[in-house]
């Protein structure tokens, strides 16, 4: 993982996950650019970082895809629970991956 900046969060995109590179320019902007406090910061880092995370390691990507698609057809609600409980942890699992691992 880069620096826990927005700028080094960039680069690493565009060079490892340039697919996500689009979405995360205009999220930028919309969300940060343009706003005169700095609050959604790290909120806007969280979310990216997890997406950069996942992007950067196309198995666990599929792999969390995977779970949620079968939530999402699943008619049995505790299955349905329990397969986004852990599409969730792994979510939560990869922002906290420190810059370097």
């Amino acid at each position: 993982m880069p620096e826990r900046t927005p700028k080094a969060l960039r680069q690493a995109i565009a060079q490892h996950a340039p697919e996500l590179l689009p979405d995360f320019d205009a999220h930028w902007k919309r969300a940060i650019a343009d706003a005169y406090d700095v609050g959604p910061v790290p909120a806007f880092m969280a979310r990216w970082w997890g997406e950069y995370a996942l992007a950067r390691d196309p198995e666990l990507d599929a792999h969390v895809c995977d779970l949620e698609k079968r939530a999402s057809e699943s008619t049995d609600i505790n299955e349905a629970k329990a397969l986004l409980e852990e599409a969730s942890k792994i979510h939560y699992r990869v922002r906290d991956l420190a810059p370097g691992e």
